[in-house]
């Protein structure tokens, strides 16, 4: 930051700090992107993320930041941000269309039903068949409990090791580095996996029961 940097990434409070410490100045700055729009301004953050912006902004002028609100859901209030922090001819790109899901068409989609007494049974015949005993497959479940049931069931044939909010940050790490090296075969998380995973090499992903 001393030096000088071309890009910096960061989170709303993190900047905040260095912003109030004079670690960071940001009178010059040319284009702002905030990522995850719907999430950060409906989680608390908007404040934080109004703040910092003010420190880069002037009202009215032509010289402000090129601004780039990236979302995967927009509500009507995301629009409403848009307006506030983008000139009047800003411009709205759909990558969607009209679909509202859309999926790779490489990716077969399959819905088993069965029994929840039956289901540790049922997840390790149905690793078997698509993933085989050396391919990599992640099973997401709702709660920590049933994640930590199921990677000590002795129907899963294959090594499992479970990923959840319990877990400390620095096991998380070692767990998913394992995964990636092959080091076991089956990862069981709860969502707080669901986000930000970077495997290339899954096989399969289980869902244990339809996305709330």
């Amino acid at each position: 930051l001393r030096s000088g940097i071309d890009i910096l990434v960061g989170t709303p409070g993190r900047i905040k700090d260095h912003i109030q410490n004079s670690k960071l100045e940001l009178s010059s700055v040319k284009h702002v992107v905030l990522d995850e729009v719907d999430h950060m301004l409906d989680m608390g953050f908007a404040e934080q993320v109004e703040e910092i912006l003010g420190f880069a902004y002037k009202k009215g002028s032509e010289n402000n930041p090129q601004t780039l609100l990236f979302s995967a859901t927009c509500p009507r209030w995301v629009y409403d941000v848009a307006k506030k922090y983008m000139k009047d001819e800003y411009e709205q790109i759909d990558l969607i269309g009209k679909k509202t899901q859309r999926t790779a068409t490489t990716v077969e989609h399959l819905a088993i039903q069965c029994r929840s007494s039956q289901r540790a049974g049922v997840l390790g015949d149905i690793i078997q068949v698509y993933s085989g005993s050396r391919g990599r497959t992640i099973v997401f479940c709702e709660t920590k409990k049933e994640a930590n049931e199921l990677a000590m069931n002795a129907s899963l044939k294959q090594d499992a090791q479970s990923l959840h909010g319990d877990i400390p940050q620095q096991q998380r790490e070692v767990t998913l580095k394992g995964f990636r090296n092959g080091v076991f075969e089956v990862l069981i998380a709860t969502n707080v996996a669901a986000r930000g995973l970077d495997i290339p090499e899954v096989d399969l992903v289980i869902q244990c029961s339809p996305p709330k």
